[in-house]
């Protein structure tokens, strides 16, 4: 059964124009990595990069650098290259802090844009990935609001003249399911309010799109389908309209329009410069500068359109390979939902996941229950995919035969 995948696997990577990407990054042999929705994978020029930024530009140079080696313009420098692969124009995006810091800044921010007292709910996608949900919490009780989860496909709906802004998840950080950025954010606009977007699961794998769709804030982190390394470093998006108003609720010294005056008073930067807070921890984020090289000639649309096949065939295989019924997958099939990775519900995924990555398949999982698997373009094959089903479906097979011997 599995001959004609394998060989139709063979094929569809040898005709992937992003196949050579994969040369760019730390993999080990026989190891399908599937968890790059969790952590990016090494790019393999990073180590040589970070030497030389320890070495010389902190072991020589030390605070010259700050100007030298331009370590006090990185957070918009690299906002700049963070910016096209999230569908934003330059001077928008701010690199710096973590995602939560950056949901807080946005939607405190966001509030205090809209500067409507009537306005006082803060809708939040009910299925959010928790940190999101605690953060919008503590910004409603700060800024007096109340607030209202919901479901992303009822957001619509459920906005209206009592909304301040509303906070959804781009894609399902359990499901994968992508919900629709468009027709969310024109909603939470027509009704007056501001959208805040979360591109965790989403920036890198697929277009967002920002300024076409006219999303006021968004946030996301760089550690997934980035590959900047382990906690490096989440940014910022305020829409170019909006930075003369932006009031971040953490106005830090790097976002003084005369940082080095040290007066006590605070006056804003102008521009995305107002989402800076502290000093910015700059070996992560020139960490991150350098993995950016990969996407290099790289287009988003030619990144989503092999993630789509990838998941695809990953589906394919799966359902050829698995008996009906053992796994329920939780993933929309529809393209335009789906976003770059496949959770399979399992009713045994903790030891399940335990034996596939012991076998060199590594995805992760969600308690109770679910397996998930996240395809990155640029570095995950359809070779990797098919064995990965493969894999999947022996070890299934395996509990299954256990389960029912007699002991």
């Amino acid at each position: 059964m599995s001959e004609p995948l394998r060989t139709r696997a063979a094929a569809l990577d040898a005709a992937d124009p992003l196949a050579k990407r994969r040369e760019l990054f730390a993999l080990d042999d026989g190891v399908v990595y599937l968890d790059g929705n969790s952590l990016g994978a090494l790019p393999r020029h990073v180590p040589g990069r970070m030497a030389d930024v320890i070495t010389r530009e902190w072991g020589e140079l030390r605070i010259r650098s700050w100007d030298e080696s331009g370590w006090w313009t990185a957070p918009e420098r690299i906002g700049d290259r963070v910016a096209p692969l999230v569908g934003a124009a330059p001077g928008q995006v701010v690199v710096g802090d973590s995602t939560s810091v950056n949901v807080f800044k946005a939607l405190v921010g966001a509030v205090r844009l809209v500067d409507d007292e009537s306005r006082d709910e803060i809708v939040v996608d009910a299925t959010t990935f928790p940190t999101d949900g605690y953060i919008a919490e503590s910004a409603a009780r700060l800024t007096g609001r109340r607030l209202v989860p919901v479901a992303p496909g009822e957001v619509a709906e459920a906005v209206g003249p009592r909304t301040a802004a509303a906070l959804v998840n781009h894609v399902d950080y359990r499901t994968g399911r992508l919900h629709d950025l468009p027709g969310i954010t024109a909603a939470v606009r027509a009704a007056g309010a501001l959208a805040v977007w979360d591109l965790c699961h989403s920036a890198g794998a697929l277009p967002v799109g920002l300024d076409a769709h006219g999303v006021d804030l968004a946030v996301g982190c760089t550690y997934k389908y980035l590959n900047g390394g382990p906690g490096s470093p989440a940014y910022l998006y305020v829409a170019a309209r909006h930075q003369p108003r932006f009031d971040s609720p953490l106005p830090g010294w790097n976002s003084h329009a005369d940082p080095f005056a040290m007066t006590p008073g605070y006056a804003a930067a102008d521009g995305a410069l107002r989402g800076r807070v502290g000093t910015p921890d700059i070996l992560s984020m020139l960490a991150l500068e350098a993995a950016l090289d990969v996407w290099d000639g790289v287009a988003i649309e030619e990144v989503r359109a092999k993630s789509l096949a990838l998941t695809d065939f990953f589906l394919e295989c799966v359902r050829a390979y698995v008996p009906d019924g053992r796994l329920t997958s939780l993933t929309p099939a529809a393209h335009e939902e789906r976003g770059s990775q496949v959770a399979l519900a399992c009713a045994d995924a903790p030891a399940v996941m335990k034996v596939l990555i012991e076998r060199g398949i590594v995805g992760d999982l969600r308690r109770p229950d679910v397996l998930r698997f996240g395809f990155t373009p640029l570095y995950v094959g359809f070779a990797d995919t098919e064995r990965a089903a493969r894999v999947l479906a022996e070890v299934c097979a395996e509990a299954d035969t256990g389960a029912r011997s007699p002991r």
